[in-house]
């Protein structure tokens, strides 16, 4: 028989998996909105946000605020949609729990219509009954000009740049080891 925890464990995680779901779902709808009352909620008071490219760093709830806000200036509409995502829930402390959010994003910037495609690397905990950011790192595979997206895996893989036409920023697959044992210096040897 299989050494399975209590039931009331597993349905108290089960219930912090939707609440966890839901958190990812209003961060893009407090983004795409711009709900700016939202945005604090979203977020612990000592929360990290930042962006592997380096575009975006900030700590502490209030600096993510003024981030968001600096970003909501230059931006135009925008459409997060996240696929899949992957939550492991801290063993020793069941407030906290890790996650991965396979995401896309369009949105319009500085007069450009850009295309995204991101990993959401995130550390999720449970702040006075309810579940926020407590980090929140993004990865890009690209941050396009959408009309230079066909173009976009032509660039060289872990390069963090093509051409200016090309993906702005590129930076999971090259890192990835699984990625290089199997395409290598791909598209070079082509």
């Amino acid at each position: 028989m299989l050494d399975m925890p209590p039931l009331e464990e597993r349905i108290r995680r089960l219930e912090a998996r939707v609440d966890i779901d839901e958190l990812i779902a209003r961060y893009g709808l407090v983004m795409d909105n711009r709900d700016v009352a939202a945005l604090p909620e979203l977020f612990t008071a000592d929360v990290v946000v930042e962006s592997s490219e380096g575009g975006m760093h900030a700590v502490g709830r209030d600096a993510v605020v003024e981030l968001f806000l600096a970003r909501f200036r230059v931006l135009g509409p925008s459409n997060h949609v996240t696929h899949d995502r992957i939550v492991t829930f801290d063993a020793a402390d069941p407030n906290r729990a890790k996650g991965l959010v396979l995401s896309h994003a369009e949105m319009r910037v500085s007069e450009e219509s850009m295309v995204a495609a991101i990993r959401y690397v995130d550390a999720y905990r449970r702040d006075n009954g309810r579940w926020r950011f407590a980090e929140r790192r993004l990865h890009f595979m690209y941050y396009s000009r959408a009309t230079a997206y066909p173009r976009v895996f032509a660039a060289p893989a872990g390069t963090g740049k093509s051409d200016e036409d090309a993906a702005i920023a590129r930076d999971w697959s090259g890192q990835l080891a699984m990625w290089r044992g199997q395409y290598g210096d791909w598209p070079a040897r082509r």
